[in-house]
């Protein structure tokens, strides 16, 4: 069996069918390998054995109806929507919802606390325009508010429909107004003017969960807020944590990171057991970058391994060599070439971090095309990249890449790749966005064509964004299947099960985006009674059968 053939094998593992497979086509020899591989990778990941997910549905049109569209058989409840009331306290969900995360309580798919991103606030929705060209401190205070993260407590009903718990102890906001410390190398520095705690957290994009049960949420377009708010630029584009069920963990922004217009961050682990954090720059000619820890993880350390993320190597893909160069003062002082201007600007690792863009081209990182979700895939630790588009390069509609990382160890220096999907009409989907996995080793992905773009020029075959279903392997390797399609002008975000599979929760971020009229917005969704505007809001879809 070449090594090719063998890598698509393995990536059956866990999907049910695998014994099957083998039996069928005389490869027992295999079976302990791809079983044992497949258990653990399905356990770390789902952490439940029954799942329900996958390919058993009927496909849906592309549609431009101002509606979230599912197949036959599934339906969906809105779970928060923009100003819901979401505890005690009176506060409330924030604006243009994004990534979410379920934390299950008592290892439950039906009761747990759902994370949910917030990115970015509204002059037309949330907080006015701006007066004399500048906004008041209200304003100012209002979207910083509306941005950054919800904890909300969720449970099933015995219809079926996802509540919040508005009595939850744990439900609570996370804004651009919560204190924050910094951790690694920038801490105290003057590339941070000095700081060692920051205010607040906004423009959060996406995220990923460590392997301690906390969030770690990904600042990206950060600059604007930053300006409007007078805040020091330097304190955003950071990775930060928040541990959903502990309100005495400090919130921490990761230097040690990298600082730029991150996506996303996906953990796994090292075959020597270092932590590893994969990362996407969400900008036109940017790069992908991994962390990789000093030390390596205890799981008994429980919370305590969150210092993990404070000592270790930033890197940078060189695709060109299908290496991962390292972001240290030394390999940025020596690319640098005795130039004097940039000897100036990089004197330390704080410099480093803090211009982690501009030090990851010196060091041959390799510009990309928007590199938004990273994801390891749990099934072979194959690393997949939705790179949404670059019309710089005339690259209007994507593409999936997928690296391969020598000895399928996350720790390597040295990787393949593969272009494992592209946009574009053959295809069916365009700009690809966040991605998961579901037990099948299928990939979902959402897609992000510009509200101002939708159905209109090369990208009215494709009507609104969509949600789309793309099997690893198998005969429909890299095929799309649409599952979803949004309201108009929005995109969905944030696409996360529970553990059974029985559920996936969804965002609806930016509906009638394009409205200059509040009279006469473009879109009403997500049509609840009493509403005047459209309304950024978390859906449960539900449907899914055992």
């Amino acid at each position: 069996m070449s090594e090719l053939d063998r890598r698509k094998f393995l990536t059956y593992v866990g999907t049910g069918v695998t014994a099957l497979t083998v039996a069928s086509s005389g490869l027992g020899v295999l079976v302990p390998e791809a079983e044992a591989r497949g258990k653990k990778a399905a356990d770390h990941l789902f952490g439940f054995k029954k799942k329900v997910s996958g390919l058993n549905f009927t496909p849906i049109n592309p549609s431009d109806r101002d509606e979230l569209l599912l197949p036959r058989g599934y339906k969906y409840n809105v779970v928060a929507a923009y100003g819901d009331v979401i505890n005690k306290k009176g506060e409330t969900f924030g604006f243009n919802n994004d990534f979410t995360l379920y934390f299950p309580i008592n290892k439950s798919s039906s009761h747990g606390l759902l994370w949910v991103n917030h990115e970015y606030s509204s002059e037309l929705f949330v907080h006015g325009k701006k007066q004399n060209n500048t906004y008041t401190n209200d304003q100012i205070q209002k979207s910083l508010y509306n941005q950054g993260g919800s904890i909300i407590e969720i449970h099933r009903d015995k219809s079926g429909i996802w509540k919040m718990d508005l009595e939850s102890k744990y439900a609570r906001r996370i804004t651009g107004l919560t204190p924050f410390k910094l951790t690694g190398p920038a801490v105290g520095s003057a590339a941070v003017g000095q700081a060692t705690n920051v205010q607040g957290t906004f423009a959060n994009c996406s995220g990923g969960k460590t392997l301690w049960n906390t969030v770690l949420s990904a600042e990206e377009n950060f600059e604007t807020t930053a300006a409007d708010a007078k805040l020091n630029e330097t304190h955003y584009g950071w990775i930060v944590e928040i541990d959903p069920f502990n309100p005495s963990f400090k919130a921490r922004k990761h230097t040690s990171l990298g600082r730029f217009n991150h996506e996303n961050s996906s953990m796994g682990i090292s075959a020597d057991g270092r932590v590893v954090v994969y990362m996407g720059d969400d900008k036109q000619d940017a790069c992908v970058y991994k962390f990789i820890s000093k030390n390596k993880f205890i799981a008994s350390r429980g919370i305590a391994n969150s210092d993990l993320l404070e000592e270790g190597t930033l890197y940078v893909a060189n695709m060109s060599k299908g290496q991962w160069a390292a972001l240290t003062i030394d390999a940025v002082q020596k690319a640098a070439n005795g130039d004097k201007d940039l000897l100036a600007k990089f004197k330390t690792q704080a410099d480093v971090v803090v211009n982690a863009h501009e030090a990851a081209l010196l060091v041959g990182g390799t510009p990309t095309d928007r590199p938004e979700d990273v994801e390891i895939s749990p099934f072979d630790n194959t690393v997949f990249i939705a790179h949404t588009n670059n019309s710089m390069h005339g690259n209007f509609h994507g593409h999936i890449t997928r690296f391969i990382e020598e000895r399928d160890d996350l720790g390597s220096l040295t990787f393949d790749y593969e272009i494992f999907a592209a946009g574009g009409k053959q295809s069916g989907f365009s700009a690809p966005d966040n991605l998961t996995f579901d037990s099948q080793a299928n990939l979902w992905t959402v897609t992000d064509i510009s509200s101002s773009k939708l159905n209109s020029g090369i990208y009215k075959h494709f009507a609104n964004n969509g949600m789309f279903v793309i099997p690893t392997s198998g005969k429909n390797e890299g095929e799309a299947f649409q599952f979803a399609s949004a309201p108009k002008e929005a995109e969905m975000t944030g696409p996360c099960f529970t553990p059974d599979e029985t559920t996936l929760f969804l965002s609806i971020q930016h509906p009638g985006e394009e409205t200059t009229d509040l009279k006469q917005p473009t879109s009403t969704w997500p049509h609840r009674r009493g509403d005047t505007m459209p309304r950024p809001g978390v859906v449960a879809i539900t449907g899914f059968k055992y």
